[in-house]
């Protein structure tokens, strides 16, 4: 099954897709997020998201700073303030 994951600043929508799993770079940590994963929003540093498109594939790092994430019934949503091009 494959996680829908949304990454928009407050200018555009980044990336809207179906992956694996993304690592997200949050202040309390780092926080894998797969499909079903429980509810929850949390802010996140400044960091690499890093995005697994396949369960055996090499991660893609995308540089991001600050913002929040969510993780809701229609997927990961995250909110960042920047994303290096």
């Amino acid at each position: 099954m494959a996680l829908h994951f949304e990454l928009v600043t407050p200018a555009r929508l980044v990336r809207s897709e179906e992956v694996h799993m993304v690592v997200i770079p949050g202040t309390e940590g780092e926080m894998g997020v797969l499909q079903g994963h429980a509810p929850f929003m949390t802010t996140i540093k400044d960091g690499a998201l890093r995005v697994y498109r396949t369960e055996t594939g090499a991660p893609e790092d995308i540089q991001i700073q600050g913002g929040f994430a969510e993780v809701g019934a229609n997927g990961l949503t995250v909110l960042a303030e920047h994303v290096e091009a």
